[in-house]
């Protein structure tokens, strides 16, 4: 699971079914050598794996990754994994593509998967700048709106007003430092340590997969299916346009479990975004947010609301941190930074343990990779070795061959150290002047911490598949707000360290993954490099475009519209508590925060200690994730209603024909957040040009009903 950094934290970016889907094929590839079904088709040099139509294909598959993750990050912040998405539909456009030219006698390069690798990584590379910039956090955090909710730090040193410019120039300052940290290490995590990275590890099977004959026929069902679902999701979004024509009204407003539920925020608004994520997402996160969200607003916020005017003042309003949201914002944010520092603890001592374990180890084949192939067995025991013999001949072969290329095209140390040097120069140089709140040393301590972090996390990453980029990011917040202080800017001061920190510890886990993918599918790391910079250049422009785009339309970080994007005020909250301390909380807030933030680390303690003694049933599995207990805390339920209902799709499905979910459900579920996703578009286009739908669906009680028709026939009698 991942989750708001690009994989761990609040926006649960989870990668589950990579693996699930992927499941079949890693299986298979443990028996049978991967590599010689491919040894008769040739691997293209580095540069010819970059070519023109694998860019020109990953921009417009941008475009389209950009404007989904912008979408989701406005909303919820909860965005599932789309490696495989832009895998697949990468292989079947260019599959097409390549195909006709074929049967025109025009294709001079083949198809290869080295070149479908460079599609994956360049547009997950890009879309993951749309959610690492910060548009939907700590960007959006500095903007008047934002500010305005949280009352205290509402100054004008406190505030920055967005704008395309300055954003732009300030994601092509921090985002490519990340590329050069963590490169001298690579050949250590790959081949040295031998490290899974699980998510890259999925990817590079399924990409394998499409390019043998029977995975080219499962690919070419599975784009069909999300074609399909692509477009009746977008006709429904449509369809319930049109009953939508202000705030309230709409099948986003149903009140399915009646109006008082509704009103604390439960109720099934007929997303089919988070239906597909739900589908997508593991049954254990789903039913941990649902229960976060019984807890929140279905016990406490309730319980909470009664000591208005003993608690908090009467006359606040309800989004005042001083007031209701105070709770909401900062409970939640204390179960987030009990798992995120849980987490960030354990990684740092495991990966302490493996490297003193490894490091005094006497087994000299942990320690090196053995590049030759193994003693033939004797004739006398080749019938009884027989399978083991073809199954360790296979995995020596592929090991072997994959190694070759992996150190074939090497990146030359002093080109990483000196590129980070520079590009840390750069942005040390130009960051005061976008955000004057921020000094030349502290963006130059923050670059000097960087690298350490970034090893751990990708190290963590590898071991785990857990990215604790954004907990990075926040512990940033905290320190260099306190440092700066509310006088002189300190949250402005915070929120930009945390882009700086966050790019740099993210890019490097997701550049080491891509590696990994890149290991597997015989891509020069060379040709990884560049599409990480490539699709890193696209995302820097697309993201604040695209972000525009829904920031003109809507009133984004309000949270009673549309597009809500909960995390630019908790990020902001998280820099409040940095320059003010906790004496500026709501009565019992800082006791009730204490107790969750222990009681997150206590959840992962008691997980942990399960997973190692308690083999027999396996209860770990049944714990919840404090991690996505604390989403709903402060959204309310609606979406997890709907994910629950992806879930348990997922569940009927996979009872009445497990194998064809297994296949096809992935392809289902992007399918359903590419279709309302895309719907975003025209929906913006037509509010910009002031378009309202037609019928305003809206459910009233019996009572409120009655002074409506009342109010209606008094008006019509005049």
């Amino acid at each position: 699971m991942k989750t708001e950094d690009k994989d761990d934290t609040i926006i649960m970016k989870t990668e589950d079914f990579d693996n699930d889907q992927a499941g079949t094929q890693m299986v298979q590839a443990q028996n049978d050598s991967t590599e010689k079904a491919f040894r008769d088709t040739e691997v293209p040099p580095w540069y010819k794996q970059i070519t023109v139509r694998s860019m020109v294909t990953s921009f417009f598959l941008s475009i389209i990754f950009n404007f989904i993750v912008c979408k989701l990050n406005l909303t919820t912040g909860v965005i599932p994994s789309l490696n495989v998405a832009a895998g697949l539909l990468g292989f079947a456009i260019m599959k097409g593509y390549t195909a006709l030219l074929d049967k025109l006698g025009l294709l001079k390069q083949p198809f290869t998967r080295q070149e479908n690798t460079v599609i994956q990584t360049c547009v997950v590379a890009s879309s993951g700048i749309a959610f690492s910039s910060g548009m939907g956090s700590y960007l959006l955090g500095m903007s008047p709106l934002v500010a305005a909710q949280g009352d205290a730090g509402n100054t004008l040193i406190n505030i920055k007003r967005l704008a395309i410019p300055w954003m732009t120039g300030y994601l092509f300052t921090v985002s490519f430092v990340g590329l050069f940290s963590i490169i001298p290490l690579r050949k250590m995590m790959i081949i040295d340590r031998k490290l899974t990275y699980p998510s890259g590890t999925a990817t590079a099977h399924l990409i394998n997969s499409f390019h043998t004959p029977k995975g080219a026929k499962m690919a070419a069902r599975q784009v069909a299916v999300l074609f399909k679902s692509c477009c009746g999701s977008f006709a429904w979004s449509f369809f319930q346009w049109f009953f939508s024509a202000s705030d309230g009204c709409g099948f986003a407003s149903f009140p399915i479990f009646g109006l008082k539920a509704y009103k604390q925020r439960f109720y099934f608004d007929f997303s089919t975004t988070y239906i597909g994520c739900g589908m997508i997402t593991s049954y254990m996160v789903n039913v941990s947010m649902l229960v976060g969200a019984v807890i929140s607003w279905g016990i406490m916020w309730p319980l909470i609301e009664q000591k208005k005017g003993i608690w908090y003042a009467a006359h606040l309003s309800a989004s005042s941190l001083h007031g209701i949201q105070g709770y909401r914002v900062f409970i939640s944010i204390a179960m987030i930074l009990g798992d995120g520092l849980y987490h960030v603890m354990y990684h740092a001592g495991y990966m302490v343990f493996i490297l003193i374990k490894r490091r005094f180890s006497n087994k000299p084949e942990e320690k090196k990779v053995e590049l030759s192939s193994p003693p033939p067995l004797p004739l006398t025991n080749m019938d009884a070795g027989l399978r083991s013999s073809e199954t360790e001949l296979s995995e020596n072969y592929d090991e072997q061959r994959r190694t070759e290329y992996f150190l074939k095209d090497q990146i030359p140390r002093r080109f990483a150290v000196s590129g980070y040097v520079a590009l840390a120069a750069i942005s040390s140089s130009v960051l005061p002047f976008v955000f004057h709140q921020l000094k030349w040393y502290h963006v130059a301590l923050a670059y000097f911490i960087a690298p350490v972090l970034a090893f751990c996390n990708a190290y963590g990453c590898g071991l785990t598949d857990w990215s604790l980029a954004s907990n990075y990011g926040k512990i940033a917040i905290l320190i260099f707000s306190a440092c700066v202080g509310p006088e002189k800017g300190g949250v402005i001061a915070g929120l930009a360290s945390c882009g700086v920190m966050m790019s740099i510890v993210s890019t490097a886990s997701d550049l080491m993954q891509d590696f990994k993918t890149g290991y597997l599918t015989l891509a020069s790391p060379r040709s990884m490099f560049v599409s990480q910079v490539f699709g890193t250049a696209m995302g820097c422009v697309m993201s604040p475009l695209i972000f525009w785009f829904f920031y003109k339309a809507y009133r984004v970080g309000d949270p009673t519209g549309s597009y809500p994007a909960p995390y630019g005020l908790m990020y902001r909250g998280i820099a409040l508590l940095g320059v003010e301390g906790f004496g500026s909380l709501p009565k019992h807030c800082v006791a009730l925060a204490v107790s969750f933030f222990t009681f997150a680390i206590a959840i992962n303690v008691v997980t942990e200690l399960l997973k190692r003694y308690e083999t027999k049933y396996k209860i770990y599995r049944f714990v919840p994730n404090a991690m996505a207990m604390a989403v709903p805390f402060y959204l309310g339920s609606y979406f997890v209603i709907d994910m629950c209902i992806g879930s348990l799709i997922l569940f009927g499905w996979k009872l009445w024909n497990k194998q064809q979910a297994e296949d096809l459900a992935p392809a289902v579920a992007s399918g359903l957040i590419c279709g309302e996703s895309m719907w975003g578009v025209p929906a913006a286009i037509l509010s910009l040009a002031n378009v309202k739908a037609p019928i305003c669906m809206k459910f009233l009680s019996y009572s409120d009903n009655d002074r409506v028709d009342s109010f209606l026939s008094s008006s019509g009698s005049k």
